[in-house]
């Protein structure tokens, strides 16, 4: 019997630390380690009855929670496959999910089931959990996982097998179901503990959403693996989150450079302690300079790094003691982990040439669920993972972003794939084309504008998108700005000349 999957890892905590603090969340008392496992062993009995066995999709949707992790262990422990869902998707979009995983059980937070009610329709999923204590005539899941006593099943677990599925919305504009493995899981949080020292008597700050895979696989799991401490939040208050930093003597914070200028915009910052603060870590694009002066004049440093979902997400970190010398730099490749530019028909090109970032290491996922012609021209010949980013390598190794091909925006740390807009936008009455770019923010690094050409007579304008569009999309993917224009810029070919439209709109 095998049980190397992550399911595994509360079960081993709590016979080697069962007393140690594993949550502390909120105002409730601390979760021990031995109670956390608990938990999750209570959580997959009551998924057994509910008929989840091994290879079984459970979609979660909710907030950060002690929840959150019971139910992603529950469910890793049974070798089902967890599946969070962004708590920022609209109806139409967590039908799409829930459908193409197949769940058969969705466990969510109370304030959701609005949503969740929109979105039933159409799908397999069969068994509906609120979390909490739920209402007489319905229990949630505090109350039901009470009642579920009995040993959880011991099922044989692999690194091969499915620990999750995370979507990522393609360039098609539908989301992809990326398959993440127990071994991809596992990996990821080595490279974590390996690259950035995680270490047992850690405390580690979570103000990012879970149900992201990098708050997942970089944040939490390397975290628990370490047998460390994690303060969870809800979500992220700014002023809040330095007050925890000083009360629990935090020494690891992950976020995205917003995150990092609002904590340093905050009237608190100059009065917290932060002396207990080690290791800063941001993702999502570049830390700008401001915000590397502000920590820096606190005696902080960040690692910053690239990564994408189909990676797990971690792929290359850069050190802090390189931050100045490799300004720009994202840094070399994990520990296990490899990297490799190549030309157009994929020939790998000397240092400081441009081309295709590829990536190779157990960290990779083995393709997207259901999508096998997609899974297959994501992948080399010789099985490297196809970025879709462009880069160069200096001669000592460290990455370079130069370009993305896929011309994905990222605002506040979310990725907007523009075809999903331009494919709705169309939709509208009186729209007769559209091109969604990314516009640098100071405040979310980029932001959405919709460039549209219109029908004659027609009038349509930034709200009429933006009224069209809410409710279909999550809401931070709505255009900050609609510009009509007489036409866009195509190339003989008849694809927009979007690089024509960031020189013109973009600066």
């Amino acid at each position: 019997m095998h049980r190397f999957g992550i399911g595994a890892w509360l079960s081993r905590r709590r016979l080697k630390s069962p007393d140690k603090t594993a949550l502390i969340f909120g105002d409730q008392s601390a979760i021990t380690y031995g109670q956390l496992a608990d938990d999750a062993d209570r959580i997959s009995v009551l998924l057994g009855q509910h008929g989840i066995g091994k290879g079984d999709a459970v979609a979660y949707l909710g907030e950060n929670s002690p929840e959150f992790l019971q139910v992603m262990f529950g469910v890793a422990q049974l070798g089902a496959v967890f599946v969070p869902v962004n708590t920022r998707l609209a109806p139409p979009e967590i039908a799409h999910v829930l459908a193409d995983c197949g769940a058969r059980v969705l466990i969510h937070d109370a304030e959701f089931t609005q949503r969740v009610t929109a979105a039933l329709p159409g799908t397999r999923t069969s068994h509906v959990i609120v979390t909490g204590e739920g209402v007489p005539g319905a229990p949630g899941l505090t109350r039901l996982r009470r009642t579920a006593t009995a040993q959880p099943p011991i099922v044989d677990v692999t690194h091969q097998d499915p620990a999750a599925i995370i979507y990522t919305s393609g360039t098609t504009g539908r989301a992809k179901g990326a398959v993440l493995t127990h071994g991809n899981l596992t990996w990821v949080a080595l490279n974590c503990v390996v690259d950035y020292d995680v270490v047992s008597t850690d405390v580690a700050l979570m103000i990012s959403p879970l149900f992201h895979v990098a708050s997942l696989g970089m944040g939490a799991l390397p975290v628990i693996l370490k047998g460390a401490t994690i303060v969870l939040e809800k979500g992220f208050e700014p002023g809040r989150a330095l007050e925890q930093i000083q009360r629990h003597g935090v020494t690891m914070l992950s976020g995205v450079p917003t995150t990092y200028q609002l904590m340093a915009d905050h009237p608190d910052w100059a009065s917290t302690d932060l002396s207990t603060l080690a290791k800063l870590t941001c993702g999502g694009s570049a830390v700008p300079l401001r915000i590397l002066n502000a920590y820096e004049e606190r005696g902080l440093s960040f690692s910053q790094g690239y990564g994408m979902t189909e990676a797990s997400p971690g792929v290359t970190a850069l050190a802090p003691a390189m931050t100045r010398a490799k300004q720009g730099s994202v840094g070399l490749p994990h520990f296990f982990a490899d990297v490799r530019i190549a030309d157009e028909n994929g020939v790998p090109v000397p240092a400081g040439t441009i081309g295709e970032i590829e990536i190779a290491g157990p960290n990779v996922f083995p393709g997207y669920h259901g999508l096998p012609e997609e899974t297959a021209a994501a992948f080399t010949a010789d099985g490297w993972f196809r970025s879709g980013d462009l880069g160069y390598l200096d001669d000592e190794g460290y990455l370079y972003i130069s370009g993305r091909i896929k011309d994905m925006i990222i605002s506040g740390g979310e990725n907007i794939y523009p075809p999903e807009l331009e494919h709705l936008i169309g939709e509208i009455d009186g729209v007769s084309g559209a091109a969604v770019i990314g516009v640098p923010d100071a405040r979310w690094g980029e932001v959405p504008w919709a460039i549209v050409t219109v029908r004659e007579g027609a009038a349509v304008d930034t709200e009429t998108v933006r009224e069209y569009l809410d409710g279909r999309i999550a809401r931070y993917k709505l255009p900050k700005n609609v510009i009509i224009v007489d036409e866009l810029p195509r190339t003989a070919s008849g694809k927009v000349r979007k690089a024509d439209l960031r020189a013109r709109f973009g600066a």
